[in-house]
């Protein structure tokens, strides 16, 4: 069973929260098939009492919440990008995951010569775009299609990154038998599905519309070599799909605004809403990069528009976040009206591999 570390609270911030916040990192890394990206992690926390260092001593007084921010996938992606790019050669035995060798010393090491490189990847959040998310999305609109609401989705995503799951309508899934989408589809997903099957239903997507603070442009190659370094090395695939992801926002791009999420929400549900649709938030590892008072501003604004939506127009939020107790993900949805109490619908991998499906 995979080691479980409690960590102080989100919202904890000092140095104790920084240490926690690393230590909670390796388990999650460990609990999702990650053991490069936790031994990465783990280093970079063995270095956190050196006073030599600026790269180290920033991130041991970090002044805001470590794990609210994601500070060890910050630290994490600077290294996978030096070695990516090649910049740093002495990293290749801990990305080939070799043993009998000093991660502390190597990592060490890096910091002593690319300080100025890993620096600045500190100074904003992971984007963590994953297309094998989206199978989570999938799954959880057939299941609202089987309590009645309209099966044509006009789908709102906050926190989208790159776009990569505003695309959801190129993708075919393949969810425990069940087939969504077009053949062959500009990406293919079969996650491996524990549980019973989700409801049949043909659904269909009416619209997809999102935005970020920070959108990055898939068909910029500087910005997609930095999504690339946010991709856990272990994971072949996503480095595949990401390719794929390119390929298709070439062919067009996502819908896709600079806007804080808040915002977004809010204007995006003043928009008339067509009849025999069904109105859905969704987002995939993001809530807590989300600040609290945007936070507020968006529960209040789906529930007052959860309070007037009708059966021929319903509201519905899907959301895939992490549980940073047990290391995996939850899918949770609301809906409007009649379901306006959480359900869990499943456990899903940290990146599609598998979902356990609960409804």
């Amino acid at each position: 069973m995979s080691e479980r570390i409690q960590p102080a609270g989100i919202g904890a911030t000092g140095k104790g929260a920084v240490r926690a916040a690393f230590a909670n990192q390796v388990a999650y890394c460990r609990a999702n098939d990650a053991p490069i990206t936790a031994r990465i992690v783990a280093a970079i926390a063995s270095l956190l009492d050196d006073p030599a260092s600026n790269f180290a001593r920033r991130i041991a007084n970090w002044p805001g919440a470590p794990l609210a921010d994601a500070l060890p996938l910050r630290a994490a992606g600077g290294f996978h990008a030096l070695h990516l790019s090649e910049a740093a050669h002495e990293l290749a035995p801990i990305y080939a995951d070799a043993e009998d060798i000093n991660d502390a010393a190597i990592v060490a090491g890096v910091v002593a010569r690319h300080e100025a490189a890993l620096l600045p990847w500190l100074d904003g959040p992971p984007q963590t775009n994953e297309a094998g998310r989206s199978s989570n999305f999938i799954a959880a609109m057939l299941w609202l299609a089987e309590q009645g609401l309209p099966a044509h989705f006009d789908c709102l995503e906050i926190g989208s990154s790159a776009g990569i799951n505003l695309m959801i309508d190129r993708y075919h899934y393949d969810l425990g038998g069940v087939h969504v989408g077009p053949q062959p589809g500009a990406m293919a997903f079969t996650p491996d599905w524990r549980g019973n099957h989700p409801p049949m239903h043909a659904i269909a997507i009416a619209g997809l519309r999102g935005c970020d603070v920070a959108p990055v442009d898939l068909t910029d190659p500087a910005q997609a070599l930095r999504l690339k370094a946010y991709i856990w090395p272990e994971h072949d695939v996503r480095f595949a799909r990401m390719e794929a992801a390119i390929a298709a926002a070439y062919v067009e791009k996502p819908c896709l605004i600079r806007a804080n999420a808040a915002d977004f929400v809010e204007a995006e549900l003043a928009r008339p809403q067509a009849a025999g649709t069904t109105r859905v938030l969704m987002h995939s590892i993001v809530w807590q990069y989300v600040p609290a008072e945007q936070q507020a501003r968006v529960t209040a604004a789906m529930e007052v528009a959860g309070a007037r939506a009708t059966a021929d127009r319903p509201v519905a939020w899907i959301a895939l976040e992490a549980n940073r107790t047990v290391h995996h993900h939850e899918l949770v949805v609301r809906y409007w009206p009649g379901g306006d109490v959480p359900r869990k619908l499943g456990h899903a991998h940290a990146h599609g591999a598998w979902i356990e499906w609960l409804a």
